[in-house]
């Protein structure tokens, strides 16, 4: 691409990423002094301004963003990731989290078909409830075969997740304390279920700072799964998905799983410094609540409403899931 051809694409392109990016700091703005998730705020924001994602110099902008934006935060998040991270809680913990993460995909996309689901949809929540709740829908819904309903499906996954995920935040540090678990036992369960990476650190240093260091711990090796799941999963799609039928299948290997696994690889060795794994980390969420703010203009709020309550009810179900398993892991090891 030359430069006058570049130049144009930013022209085109400025609108709608500031929008995108001026609602992003309104959220996080707003989540600050109200206490609400950023991300769902951002979410219900961006539905707020749909219509600038239908016409007008903005919609070249939104859709860069929902797309492009999103996928460089997400392959951001590999900064946070290091090796050593497995070695702090020891072997039977992070297979209890792993085997957790598989178990509740495999429910998910299992029990799907008794909620009226058909696969796409139950791997997405699925997906989202064993990984890392918003961040993770995100990504497993960029490699999903598209069709007319892909961001309906992603909108309403993306505020389901949100909103359990705070409602967990407030419950299961009660339910810690009625089990009376110990600080390790706690920070496992927290950072095992709880969806969204805020909300773990808020649920777990609400009880101590050592429930919180242990949840941040278990959480962060959850989101190191969504690398090799996002390539399996695209791998299986692309064996079975028909464009016909499924829509456009994902590519072999997405580029921003590459990106993910090449970061969280220099992380673990050392090569990032923390200052710069800590400004890339920032830059990610900002990248992501820009990106999910962008996807709700994109976005009928009618048509995502519309999913029903047996979609709500699958997402219940999965989380109640992973609770269950966890919990009883931790009974077991601890």
């Amino acid at each position: 691409m030359n430069m006058d051809a570049l130049k144009d694409r930013s022209k085109d392109l400025f609108p709608g990423v500031v929008v995108a990016g001026m609602t992003a700091i309104t959220a996080q703005w707003l989540a600050e002094h109200y206490a609400t998730p950023a991300m769902l705020l951002a979410l219900l924001l961006g539905i707020a301004l749909s219509f600038l994602g239908e016409e007008g110099k903005t919609v070249p902008g939104i859709g860069f963003s929902a797309r492009t934006l999103l996928r460089l935060g997400i392959a951001l998040l590999g900064a946070r990731i290091s090796f050593e991270l497995t070695a702090q809680l020891g072997l039977p913990i992070v297979l209890l989290i792993v085997g957790a993460v598989v178990a509740t995909i495999g429910f998910g996309l299992l029990i799907g078909r008794f909620f009226g689901a058909k696969w796409r949809f139950s791997l997405l929540t699925a997906g989202s409830v064993a990984i890392c709740g918003a961040s993770a829908a995100l990504a497993i819904a960029a490699i999903l075969p598209k069709d007319e309903r892909s961001e309906q499906r992603l909108l309403f996954t993306v505020m389901g997740v949100t909103v359990l995920s705070t409602i967990a935040m407030i419950a299961y540090p009660v339910i810690v304390n009625l089990l009376d678990l110990s600080d390790l036992a706690a920070g496992v369960f927290l950072g095992g279920t709880i969806h969204d990476v805020a909300q773990v650190v808020g649920a777990g240093f609400s009880i101590s700072e050592s429930v919180g260091d242990t949840a941040t711990l278990v959480k962060l090796i959850r989101v190191s799964m969504l690398a090799p799941v996002v390539i399996i999963a695209a791998l299986v799609i692309r064996s079975f998905a028909t464009p016909d039928t499924d829509g456009e299948r994902p590519p072999i290997i997405p580029s921003f799983v590459v990106g993910f696994l090449v970061l969280a690889t220099l992380n673990s060795f050392g090569f990032i410094p923390t200052v710069v794994a800590d400004l890339m980390s920032t830059a990610s969420r900002w990248l992501l609540l820009t990106a999910i703010a962008a996807v709700g203009m994109k976005t009928n709020l009618k048509q995502v409403l519309a999913v029903g309550g047996s979609a709500i009810a699958l997402i219940i179900v999965q989380t109640i899931f992973i609770a269950t398993v966890i919990l009883s892991g931790v009974y077991f090891l601890t």
